[in-house]
This record gives structure tokens, sequence and C-alpha cells, in this order.
């Protein structure tokens, strides 16, 4: 904007592309792209979407796991924007985030400050395309999410399909983070462009009522 004072933030895009290639859950459908109208005939182009409300990247309402929970659409937009910290941890195929290391996170970063969220790069998303990408991802053991429940994020990403472990077939974390009522981001990507230990995060979802959760817009700046 013409006459305007200070840098410009340069985001960075931590979704990953919706498209019919894209893999998805375990017994949920893939994202379909079906055309409605043409140009040539309507006069317009437009296409018929055809997903889950947790393809892609998205964010998980405790309603998913929690029948009281909070939806969706009744999120409060002030838990959308946070103050995220990244914890860095290399897990490989089927790695749990442990206990310990949640407290070398909690003593590295000290207490969370209001409406802030808590993000791990595992660096799983490189393998989106892998068969065992929904099965061996690695994810949060159960005492480390009670270990991070206690922290008081109002929420946590990861770079992975799940929260869980893919070889935690009873969400044992889902049930305790979103149970807490702490918003659960998953399928997270490009958090090796980020390089500050914290950053500010913008989750962006539909708001589809009633939902238990939505694909989203996830940006660091």
């Amino acid at each position: 904007m013409a006459g305007s004072k200070g840098p410009w933030l340069k985001p960075v895009d931590l979704t990953l592309e919706i498209s019919n290639k894209l893999p998805s859950f375990p017994g949920s459908p893939r994202p379909q792209f079906i055309s409605w109208a043409d140009r040539k005939t309507d006069g317009y182009n437009l296409e018929m979407l055809f997903l889950s409300s947790h393809t892609g990247t998205h964010l998980d309402a405790p309603y998913h796991f929690v029948q009281k929970g909070l939806k969706i659409d009744r999120i409060p937009l002030s838990r959308l924007m946070t103050k995220a910290f990244l914890c860095k941890t290399s897990k490989g195929s089927g790695g749990q985030i442990t206990r310990q290391d949640i407290q070398a996170f909690k003593e590295e970063v000290g207490t969370l400050p209001p409406n802030s969220s808590v993000i791990f790069k595992t660096g799983w998303s490189r393998n989106v395309k892998r068969r065992d990408y929904f099965t061996r991802n690695p994810g949060l053991s159960p005492g480390a999410a009670r270990q991070l429940a206690r922290m008081g994020p109002v929420l946590v990403g990861i770079d992975s399909p799940s929260i869980d472990p893919g070889t935690d077939a009873a969400f044992t974390s889902h049930h305790v983070l979103l149970g807490s009522n702490i918003l659960v981001l998953e399928n997270l990507c490009n958090l090796d462009r980020i390089k500050d230990a914290s950053f500010r995060l913008i989750v962006m979802p539909l708001k589809l009522k009633g939902a238990t959760g939505s694909p989203v817009r996830a940006l660091a700046v």
C-alpha cells in the first residue's frame, strides 16, 4: 500500500495441495473434482467437490472425538491466530514423541503464553506418497499428549497425517487433546522453511455448521 511503513511479512504456506492425487486416510474417499459447468456451454467454469472434512491439511474440532465438544463453526477466531512454538523432533517410521521430548521442549520454551500453539516438525510430510504414510507415521505417545495438555496450548499441530502414531488404532492422543479442548492440526508441510523457534500461525477452516473438522489454509508469518 502506498505510503505504508515497515517491511511486509512474507508468509510460509504450510498447506498440502488438494487434488484427486492426494492420498486419503484409509477408509476415506480421495478428493474428487467433478466438472459441473464449462465456459463453452454455460458461459463459466465450475466444479463440484467431493471430499472428507479431514482432507489434506486440516483442523480437528473437539467434536471429532468428544460428543459434546466444540464444533468447527463455533471455534473463536482468536484460537485460529496464535503464537506458535516449533518443536523439532526427528522421528522415523512408527516413532513416538515421548514425555521426555515434551519435558525437554518445556525446559526450552518455559511457560507458554496465553493463546499459544505447539507445532511438531518430524519431517514425515515428505513421505506423503509412500504407501505407509498413514500407517507408520510418527505421533505423540499417550504420556506425551498428557504432558503437553498440562502445558495449556490452545492448538497442537504436526507434519504427519495424525497426532497419534499410525500404530495407535485407539487414537489415544486425540482423546487426550480434544478432550482437553485443544484443537488438533494435521498434515502440515514446509515446516523446514521456518527458521525461528516461534512464529505467528494463522489457520483458516471453512465455516461448516456442525462439522467435526475442515480442510484449512495454514500460514506461518
